[in-house]
């Protein structure tokens, strides 16, 4: 004899309200196997089976009217219906794994003081100034290169970032003063490995195993083409601009190859 279960029973087994349960009967969409003389619901296993294609359907957003079409459809199939459950699902799982990351990232974020913005990135520039910067940035070195760079920086403090570039900024202040010595000089070559050191945390390659050889002489290309990028007290100077290209240059060829 099969195992038959109260409204109840079924309520605990499952999770689902007995006011639900009793919904479902007046809609037509889980009736009872059996109903008494005293008008109790009891359910079989053909009952259970139907009730969890029902919530798989639910969990998936369809609709109570929908759900009862299809499973009143002759030709429902419930194996094939639960190998598609199984797909959805787990590609609800993915979804949600990810809304579950943004989430964390996000509380993280707030807790900690983290920007989440690309646009803070650029703060301190004009909206058109920092659409030229990045679209230069990504010319010298690649979208994804940028895109890396400034996934790093969002996981960063306001104050680590600030400090990161007011480093940067103390480092042209330092290597401009000595702009009229030779760039191969030891105590420039020691700035510019600082400068090296602090770009790579910037870039967010700070512990790559790549030492950047190229991605770092190519940025002091970038500073010889546009002397923004090297202005001191926002005033650019083409002296210290070639100047610092060389050593930095002179650098990547023997320290980094």
């Amino acid at each position: 004899m099969s195992t038959t279960y109260t409204v109840n029973q079924l309520a605990s087994l499952t999770g689902v309200s007995i006011k639900t349960l009793h919904l479902y009967d007046k809609l037509g969409l889980l009736k009872p196997a059996i109903r008494t003389d005293s008008r109790y619901r009891l359910y079989q296993e053909k009952e259970l089976l139907r009730l969890q294609q029902i919530l798989f359907y639910k969990e998936l957003d369809f609709p109570l009217k929908e759900i009862i079409q299809i499973l009143d459809d002759p030709e429902f199939n419930l194996i094939r219906a639960l190998e598609g459950h199984k797909k959805l699902l787990q590609f609800k799982k993915t979804r949600i794994h990810k809304l579950l990351k943004t989430v964390d990232n996000t509380i993280y974020s707030l807790k900690n003081n983290i920007m989440l913005n690309t646009d803070e990135l650029y703060d301190g520039l004009s909206a058109e100034q920092a659409m030229e910067y990045r679209a230069e940035a990504i010319k010298a070195y690649g979208n994804d290169a940028v895109t890396k760079a400034e996934d790093h920086l969002k996981t960063l403090s306001r104050d680590e970032i600030k400090q990161l570039v007011n480093r940067q900024k103390e480092l042209a202040k330092e290597l401009s003063l000595l702009k009229d010595q030779n760039h191969t000089a030891p105590n420039v070559q020691q700035l510019i490995h600082e400068h090296y050191l602090n770009t790579r945390k910037l870039w967010g390659t700070y512990n790559a195993t790549d030492k950047q050889a190229e991605a770092y002489k190519g940025l002091g290309k970038l500073y010889l083409t546009d002397e923004r990028f090297t202005a001191v007290n926002e005033k650019t100077d083409a002296e210290f601009t070639a100047f610092i290209c060389k050593a930095m240059a002179y650098y990547a060829d023997h320290e980094l190859s």
